[in-house]
C-alpha cells in the first residue's frame, strides 16, 4: 500500500528480514496478492520487481483496514466546526472506507490515542506537534494547513474590565493537559509572581467571568462567535508569539495508514469547506 506505481518493491529477502517470516510465507503471500489482482508486479532482472499497478480497495480488505478514525479538539468554535466538517468531507473515498472523528481536549490526550492505536491520526497545533515529536521519533506531520487554520488567535481574558496587564498576585488559569495553553500561559506570566490555577480549558472562560480566576489565555474565535462580553487583549501586546496552524500527525510505524491518509486528505478542500462554514454558507456536519 505504501509503494507508489512504478517504484521498486522490497525483495523477498528484505521482507524476510523485516517481518521475520519464512521465505515460503513471503513468496506465497506475494503470489496470493497477484492471483487476486491486488497488485501487478514486473521483474526487471537484477534491478528487482517493480509495482505496475495496485488495487487499493482489495489491499485494504486484505489488510483488515475497515475504517479510519481521527482525533481532534472539541469543536467549541466555528473554526473547529469548519475544520471538522472539511476533514470528514475530504476523507470520503472511492474505497468506501467509513471515516469518523473523536473529539477530546488536550494534545497529550490525542497523541495518547494515536500511540495506543485507538485512532489513525491526530489534529494538533503545529507548536504542540513539534514539541511532542521532539521526544517521539515514531511520529510525523503529514499535512500542514497553514496559519489561521487551527485558531484565528489566542488572547488574554481578564475578569476586571479595566485590567490590561499581568500583575503580581493574580490568579491565572492554566490547563496543563494542553501544551499550547500551558506554554503560552507561562510565557504570558514570565517574571511575574502569580498563582496558577489548574483548570480544564472548557471551564476557563466561565471561571474568569465568575471571578474565580483573574486572567487566562483563551481562543478568540469563541469570543467573537458567541459575542461574549469579556475584557481581552491580544498576546502580541505582551510580547507572546501565538501559533495558529493545524497539522495532521500520524504514527510512522503504521506505514500503510500513513500512505492512505496522505492520499485521502486534501488541504485545499478542507480549507475551502472551513471557510464556507465560517461564512455561514453551509451547515457544519461532523
Amino acid at each position: 500500500m505504501k509503494c507508489s506505481i512504478g517504484s521498486r518493491v522490497p525483495t523477498v529477502t528484505e521482507l524476510v528480514e523485516k517481518l521475520e517470516l519464512s521465505r515460503g510465507t513471503i513468496q506465497n503471500s506475494i503470489k496470493f496478492l497477484q492471483d487476486n489482482k491486488a497488485v501487478r508486479l514486473e521483474s526487471r532482472g537484477h534491478m528487482g520487481n517493480y509495482l505496475i499497478s495496485k488495487n487499493t480497495r482489495i489491499l485494504l480488505e486484505f489488510a483488515c483496514i475497515t475504517s479510519i478514525v481521527g482525533a481532534m479538539p472539541l469543536p467549541y468554535s466555528r473554526k473547529y466546526e469548519g475544520f471538522a466538517t472539511g476533514m470528514i468531507a475530504t476523507m470520503e473515498n472511492q474505497y468506501k472506507i467509513p471515516c469518523s472523528m473523536v473529539y477530546m481536549r488536550g494534545a497529550k490526550n490525542r497523541i495518547g490515542m494515536l500511540i495506543s492505536d485507538r485512532c489513525d491520526y491526530a489534529v494538533l497545533s503545529r507548536y504542540a506537534a513539534e514539541k511532542i515529536m521532539a521526544n517521539n521519533v515514531d511520529l510525523s506531520i503529514i499535512k500542514n494547513f497553514g496559519p489561521g487554520s487551527y485558531v484565528s488567535e489566542h488572547v488574554a481574558i481578564f475578569h476586571d474590565k479595566n485590567a490590561s496587564v499581568i500583575e503580581d498576585g493574580m490568579r491565572v488559569g492554566i490547563d496543563t493537559d494542553s501544551i499550547d495553553h500551558k506554554d503560552l500561559t507561562e510565557k504570558l506570566c514570565a517574571g511575574k509572581n502569580v498563582e496558577y490555577i489548574q483548570c480544564e480549558y472548557s471551564r476557563i472562560l466561565e471561571r474568569v467571568i465568575d471571578g474565580e480566576i483573574d486572567v487566562a489565555i483563551w481562543n478568540k474565535d469563541e469570543i467573537t462567535d458567541k459575542l461574549i462580553k469579556v475584557n481581552y487583549h491580544e498576546l502580541c501586546e505582551f510580547g507572546v508569539q501565538d501559533n495558529t496552524e493545524a497539522v495532521i500527525v500520524v504514527n510512522d510505524q503504521k506505514e500503510e495508514i500513513k500512505a492512505l491518509l496522505i492520499e485521502l486528505i486534501d488541504i485545499e478542500t478542507t480549507m475551502k469547506i472551513q471557510k464556507l462554514v465560517l461564512e455561514g454558507k453551509i451547515t457544519p456536519n461532523y
